[in-house]
């Protein structure tokens, strides 16, 4: 497989992918069928890694391949991905049905399509063709592939563990995350690599009351349904501090150097003064003050039978997504002070905390960039911190140098699609995605 080989073969591939429904979150309803599935799929589409490469199953939906470097003395690269993706909402209208795989437009359609089986597939590109043209890498290369990363599974965990008994400390860790994106910020020029250096931490609180049931003709001053209701609106954006991670520094430092008009001196001043930059993004809303403070989210409530019954119970639950410099354990006292009602219990039903910030000044992400010149050679590569949860945490709560980039290029649009409706990966950017991962493995 060359460095320019077209990807019309890698989206029929892609297609059979996407046909196979590895929806983690329904595995009681459709079974472990599609997984087998998609596991032998794999075998078929990409024999040279089979045939080649070690092959550990880690659990029910786990694999790892490891391919053997010229120096068995040096610390491994691991590539991840994960094979499974999230339930499709049926009340929405895609173009084309969600798991048809329909190829059209220069597009591949189907749920998966970028989060995550086209970075997968990338991966499995590249390496397919270096076996072929007889390659070993400088070191060994892990291939690290989960099937239930949306439901928070165990497969990586579990793989990761395995790595830290065999007293193996990974070089490198590449897991999904950023992408190529087109004017990252505003007054910013070009497209950029956003590599995720570190990711947010994740938890989920339950807010739960008991009170007094009864016919709802005679209520008390404050039913259950009340108090978890002012419990809840009690929750707000400003009640966590905001911080300005040093990768967003780095991010801004650069962006200062490509930024136009007054865009320079402006991220030129936010990157110097990183207080005053976490103030900016904080009254900014939104993504930007997501990168800088921990986020709450109210998503589910519930209590109560009946219209006129008061219910005896009620509760809530509750989205954290932790900054870095927070654990789950203060953001989760920082919840019950501002509640302030101990009749409230607030439980964590589960919970992870930030990882660390990988460096930007070493050889690993300079090999990143590097690859990233090969695959997209008008995008600079960028750091910056993942809002969303990845199976790359797992890794970096031992292995220091951990990132998060998908290469392929993404328009605003086309992220939207990632959990929506229509999502697609552009067939072109399949062979540039594969083209990414052969420098990475070439530059080892």
């Amino acid at each position: 497989m060359s460095d320019t080989a077209p990807g019309t073969g890698a989206a029929e591939r892609l297609s059979r992918m996407i046909q196979l429904p590895t929806v983690s979150a329904e595995i009681a309803e459709r079974g472990h069928d599609p997984f087998e599935r998609f596991i032998e799929l794999l075998e078929e589409l990409y024999p040279l890694v089979h045939e080649r490469l070690e092959r550990e199953r880690i659990t029910d939906l786990g694999l790892l391949f490891h391919w053997r470097g010229e120096d068995p003395d040096l610390e491994p690269a691991v590539l991840m991905a994960h094979f499974d993706v999230v339930p499709v909402d049926e009340s929405d209208d895609w173009t084309h049905p969600p798991f048809a795989g329909v190829i059209e437009g220069g597009f591949v359609y189907g749920r998966g399509a970028l989060d995550d089986k086209g970075p997968l597939l990338v991966i499995l590109e590249a390496v397919e063709g270096l076996l072929a043209e007889g390659y070993t890498p400088a070191r060994d290369v892990s291939l690290s592939f989960g099937g239930n990363e949306e439901t928070f599974g165990d497969a990586a965990q579990a793989i990761a563990e395995r790595f830290r008994e065999r007293g193996i400390t990974p070089w490198l860790v590449l897991d999904e995350g950023g992408a190529v994106v087109d004017a990252p910020l505003p007054l910013v020029r070009g497209r950029a690599a956003m590599v995720g250096v570190g990711e947010k931490g994740i938890a989920t609180l339950r807010l739960s009351v008991r009170g007094d049931g009864g016919h709802a003709s005679a209520p008390p001053s404050l039913t259950a349904v009340g108090r978890i209701s002012r419990a809840v609106g009690r929750l707000s954006p400003g009640m966590f501090p905001a911080r300005t991670p040093d990768g967003v520094t780095r991010m801004l430092e650069l962006f200062a150097q490509r930024g136009r008009g007054p865009g320079r001196a402006l991220y030129r001043l936010l990157a110097a003064a990183p207080r005053l930059a976490a103030r900016v993004f904080s009254l900014l809303g939104g993504e930007p003050a997501a990168l800088v403070r921990t986020t709450v989210a109210p998503t589910m409530l519930s209590g109560g039978t009946a219209a006129n019954v008061l219910p005896s119970q009620a509760e809530a639950i509750v989205n954290l997504r932790i900054a870095l410099g927070e654990t789950v354990a203060s953001a989760t006292r920082r919840v019950r002070r501002r509640i302030a009602d101990r009749r409230v219990t607030v439980e964590v039903v589960d919970g992870d905390d930030p990882t660390p910030e990988s460096a930007t000044d070493n050889a690993q992400f300079a090999l990143i960039a590097e690859a990233v010149g090969r695959s997209h050679p008008d995008a600079q590569t960028v750091p910056y911190v993942m809002l969303a949860a990845t199976d790359a945490r797992h890794f970096h709560a031992f292995a220091p140098a951990c990132y998060r980039f998908a290469p392929l290029a993404m328009s605003a649009e086309l992220r939207a699609t990632i959990h929506g409706v229509d999502e697609r990966v552009a067939v072109s950017e399949l062979a540039r995605g594969a083209r990414f991962h052969r420098a990475l493995l070439q530059g080892l």
